[in-house]
């Protein structure tokens, strides 16, 4: 008896410092990044992506535009790309960035830093994020009509329907992960939804660890980490500071988490422990 419960016992202390999972601070920005909405990082150029709202939310006042910071936080462009209206969600095929701008999709020629066209998407109101698949397909949620288009050769088709409250979206081989309101979910192939997990804010930002489990992020100021059980832990909250944690980025290798603050202008970068 005395061996199983010392037995019980040690599972148990393993059990919970297995799960406290949490993030340490590396760096942050000075308060000039213009509305950071998201942080898409391209570990191969040493570059993160910045999506720059620069007004309001969903304003189609041509303010908006693409930054680029070093991956240490330093070398800051805050106008690599301009005269865009409210951007947000960013993914990279090849050459090109795809960002959703309110009722466009916009492809910029990374290479040049030019943008090369602009994709309208019919009855889109508010395109939010981007995901792309290992093939080069393209999926964009629009939080405002409930739908999320898929962009196949830049051709848009309605995909997803009456998803209430979409916003986050990451692809993992055929499956389709999606932040729709509080509820993360699992789309596969045959469009078969599966819940993961529920939290106590809308979604916005998805990122894999690369072990099944995910860190999610909430516009309000939540960071989670969710296990593939679909078990929910709370990594980061900065709500009652007013400080926003909008659509994040992750290295998976360096296990680095890039957080846009939104309306407090910076963007910080946690190592995952």
């Amino acid at each position: 008896m005395k061996s199983f419960i010392v037995l019980s016992l040690a599972i148990m202390i393993y059990g919970g410092l297995r799960a406290q999972h949490k993030l340490e601070k590396l760096w942050e920005t000075d308060s000039i990044v213009a509305v950071p909405e998201s942080v898409l990082p391209d570990l191969k150029k040493g570059i993160l992506f910045i999506s720059l709202i620069d007004g309001g939310g969903w304003d189609a006042d041509g303010k908006g535009g693409i930054g680029k910071l070093g991956l240490d936080g330093k070398n800051y462009d805050s106008a690599w790309i301009t005269g865009l209206n409210a951007p947000k969600g960013s993914g990279i095929v090849g050459n090109r960035l795809y960002v959703a701008d309110i009722s466009e999709v916009v492809v910029i020629d990374i290479k040049n830093g030019k943008i090369e066209k602009k994709i309208a998407i019919d009855s889109a109101k508010g395109l939010n994020d981007i995901a792309i698949t290992d093939k080069g397909i393209v999926y964009v949620s629009d939080s405002r009509t409930t739908k999320v288009w898929r962009l196949e050769n830049d051709i848009p088709t309605l995909y997803l329907d009456s998803m209430k409250g979409v916003n986050g979206l990451k692809a993992i081989g055929d499956d389709l992960y999606i932040g729709s309101g509080k509820l993360f979910l699992k789309v596969d192939s045959k469009k078969q939804i599966t819940k993961i997990a529920e939290v106590v804010q809308g979604i916005d930002g998805i990122e894999p660890i690369g072990n099944g489990d995910f860190v999610l992020s909430a516009w309000l100021g939540y960071i989670w980490y969710v296990y593939a059980d679909g078990r929910v832990e709370t990594l980061l909250e900065t709500h009652e500071q007013k400080r926003n944690t909008a659509d994040i980025g992750y290295d998976a290798q360096k296990r680095i988490l890039y957080v846009p603050t939104f309306n407090a202008k910076t963007v910080v970068a946690y190592s995952l422990k």
